[in-house]
């Protein structure tokens, strides 16, 4: 098989969502398709990616583009179903060179033959239902082949007024919240907070928690889809009936008592091309955030894949064998034998970066010699 040794260009997933919405700006321009990145051959010859001009409508690489109509609530951009856009995995889908490279895609730290990360950007415009995630140990026993589910946001925008919820207010019970759930009327009872654009919030399993309107964010979790619905506020789904509720379950798993992990401090350090934060870590993904005002220079790691998410901000990624555009609302994976890459901005230019670390070394060691505080790097890790 060929080797995947430079930065591979996913083609998005869109979901319909009965709270999602039309306008997907400032990433995707809905309901555009995916598209080829422009490129720049070794020997200088402008073209397309390894797998040629794919056109509206063509058949391969545009499973996943919106038809028009439906309101998007979710774009996935590292499922399964997600296809290859250049390279030798040009057209491949995700699921499927997972599953065919194994550790040469995924990272030899990694023994699953699935992503590791499920990353995705979601657009509301009405609340989502009050739901709840279960840990590993939970879904091993009553979801067999899942894997529970800890995930995080960073609010790309929030319009005014927009809201989420996260946690029970103090002194809330199980039992007043489950009866409150089972009326449509629990969102009294949690905690209401305001986002604020580039605030980063981690939601660990069992916590309590649901997104209103007037949101774009990025979120990062486990790659598994257990989520168990508590409270829908008695609305119907795309199919015009009522989407089922999952109480026992949810009820279960749901740490009623603990506190919520609200907004995450800014943990950022200066680097020659611009600044790096480290936004958040735990045993199952980490993301920083990079802003690049400079040219950089970066290389894959052996032990893992990692990707790069385009907030804002266009230019070239640059191999030893030529160019390829990025743009807003790209995201790039950077397999372990990427051999020395650039990011070269033409404009300021804004990546999230996620990929499975080791805490201890990715970002505890790191952040410690960049002479930030203990309390500080307490508040982002979570083991």
């Amino acid at each position: 098989m060929p080797q995947l040794d430079s930065p591979l260009l996913l083609s998005p997933v869109y979901k319909p969502k009965i709270w999602g919405r039309s306008d997907l700006a400032p990433l995707f321009s809905y309901p555009e398709r995916p598209r080829l990145p422009r490129s720049k051959g070794s020997r200088g010859r402008s073209s397309r990616a390894a797998a040629g001009p794919v056109r509206a409508g063509s058949p391969k690489g545009h499973e996943g583009a919106p038809p028009i109509g439906p309101l998007i609530g979710e774009v996935w951009i590292t499922d399964d179903s997600s296809r290859f856009l250049n390279g030798p995995v040009a057209g491949v889908t995700l699921g499927e060179a997972s599953r065919q490279y194994g550790a040469e895609l995924l990272g030899r730290s990694w023994n699953h033959c699935r992503f590791p990360v499920l990353a995705k950007y979601l657009f509301t415009t009405d609340w989502l239902s009050v739901q709840v995630h279960p840990d590993d140990d939970y879904a091993a026993r009553r979801e067999p082949g899942s894997f529970g589910k800890s995930e995080m946001w960073y609010i790309v925008k929030a319009a005014r007024g927009a809201r989420f919820l996260l946690g029970a207010k103090p002194g809330v019970t199980r039992e007043r919240l489950r009866a409150a759930a089972e009326k449509g009327a629990s969102k009294e009872l949690l905690r209401q907070f305001r986002p604020k654009a580039r605030e980063a919030i981690f939601v660990p399993p069992g916590t309590l928690h649901a997104l209103g309107p007037g949101l774009a964010l990025f979120e990062a979790e486990q790659n598994s889809d257990v989520t168990y619905r508590l409270d829908d506020f008695g609305r119907v789904g795309l199919d015009g009936k009522p989407r089922p509720l999952h109480l026992d379950q949810g009820f279960e798993v749901a740490r009623v008592e603990q506190p919520a992990h609200r907004n995450l401090p800014r943990v950022t350090v200066r680097e020659p091309f611009g600044a790096r934060r480290f936004v958040v870590a735990c045993r199952h993904f980490a993301v920083e955030e990079l802003l690049l005002r400079k040219a950089a220079s970066f290389a894959g790691s052996p032990e893992r894949v990692e990707g790069l998410s385009v907030l804002e901000g266009d230019g070239r990624v640059e191999t030893s064998a030529g160019w390829l555009g990025y743009r807003t609302g790209d995201t790039w994976l950077i397999p372990p034998a990427t051999r020395q890459y650039r990011l070269v901005p033409r404009e300021p230019t804004r990546v999230l970066k996620f990929y499975v670390p080791d805490i201890e070394r990715d970002f505890r060691y790191v952040l410690a010699k960049r002479r930030v505080s203990a309390a500080a790097i307490k508040k982002i890790c979570f083991d």
